[in-house]
């Protein structure tokens, strides 16, 4: 039986797949298998990808003939493993020899659904080490009971898919699979759902991924219409949330989480196209007033006043888009200024 199941989505690194590919054959076993989608890519990558088949002991390769995206690259890395473990890579991350090895024997030790994990964050050629924000290591506990408080960086804001170990009852339960077609923030409603319906999880203290970040081609570093995605993200995390029998408490948390990552972007909105940010200015308005008023308004309170500013502009835009028969065309144009 395998082990461990190990999806690595590919688009267009192939300056960094020789790597990823490197540091999988450091981390090979016979019992593992490496699951290699290649999203259509139209660099070098699918001819390293081919090496690698002959290289990688265990490795497989799945070609998609139109680019899906990660949430997707991985549902197709998914439905092909046949691990008792499954995990994540990114293709243009890498690993510490003999990681995987640690990770899987972790998980056999604390039995639990599923395992999170430190890990090493690389930007040119500054590392810091990121780690799971739960103190308690190598304690087996429920996870909705991490997912609060409220105003604090919690495991739900750790949502690296990579940075752990899945047992294969979450697939069968159908907890593992990402919301098909997201471009960005594929995580969110993933590890939301982990936390809410997985029934343990242990933080341990290994660090054996390396995180590349400030990759040109890279989703985060691009300032296009797919970025927005975030916006479809979250809103599934507050649907699915305000249907959890303790939605009450939740809410708040994912109200706030949701809040914090749109101000990000707002804040950072000369980044994105002219275009792009009309659409970004005018979906964030549309969320904030899909959100409950009350639970938005004690969020806003709470964020701090640079980041409230953001959302309360436009949130008033969200007002004046839709005037009473009472407003004048001009007064509503100047609301949606």
């Amino acid at each position: 039986m395998v082990k461990l199941s190990v999806i690595v989505p590919f688009f267009n690194v192939q300056t960094y797949a020789p790597d990823t590919l490197r540091s999988l054959r450091s981390n090979a076993r016979e019992d593992f298998e490496f699951i290699l989608v290649d999203d259509c890519s139209t660099d070098g990558t699918a001819e390293v990808l081919q090496r690698a088949r002959k290289d990688i002991p265990g490795a497989k390769v799945i070609v998609h003939e139109r680019n899906g995206g990660l949430a997707t690259a991985r549902n197709t890395g998914l439905d092909a493993a046949s691990g008792e473990y499954l995990t994540f890579l990114d293709g243009d991350d890498w690993l510490a020899p003999g990681y995987f090895t640690e990770l899987v024997a972790a998980a056999e030790r604390l039995e639990s659904d599923f395992v999170r994990a430190d890990h090493v964050q690389v930007t040119g050629r500054t590392r810091t080490v990121h780690r799971v924000p739960h103190g308690v290591r190598n304690v087996v506990l429920s996870p909705r009971s991490v997912i609060l408080p409220a105003d604090r960086t919690t495991s739900v804001d750790y949502p690296y898919a990579w940075a752990g170990i899945y047992h294969r009852r979450l697939l069968d339960r159908g907890l593992l699979h990402f919301t098909d077609g997201l471009r960005t923030a594929e995580d969110r409603p993933w590890i939301w759902r982990l936390h809410r319906e997985a029934e343990s999880f242990a933080a341990v203290g290994l660090l054996g991924v390396f995180y590349r970040r400030g990759v040109a081609s890279s989703l985060t570093q691009i300032g296009d219409v797919r970025q927005l995605d975030f916006i479809r993200a979250f809103d599934q995390v507050i649907a699915e949330t305000s249907q959890d029998r303790d939605a009450e408490m939740l809410l708040p948390k994912a109200i706030r989480t949701y809040c914090a990552v749109m101000a990000h972007h707002l804040g950072s909105i000369d980044r994105f196209e002219p275009p792009v940010a009309r659409t970004l200015r005018s979906m964030s308005a549309a969320a904030l007033h899909r959100l409950p008023g009350d639970l938005l308004d004690e969020t806003l309170l709470s964020l701090g006043d640079r980041r409230a500013a953001l959302l309360r502009r436009v949130r008033r835009r969200a007002a004046g888009a839709e005037p009473t028969p009472a407003a004048s065309p001009a007064a509503a144009t100047g609301a949606r200024a």
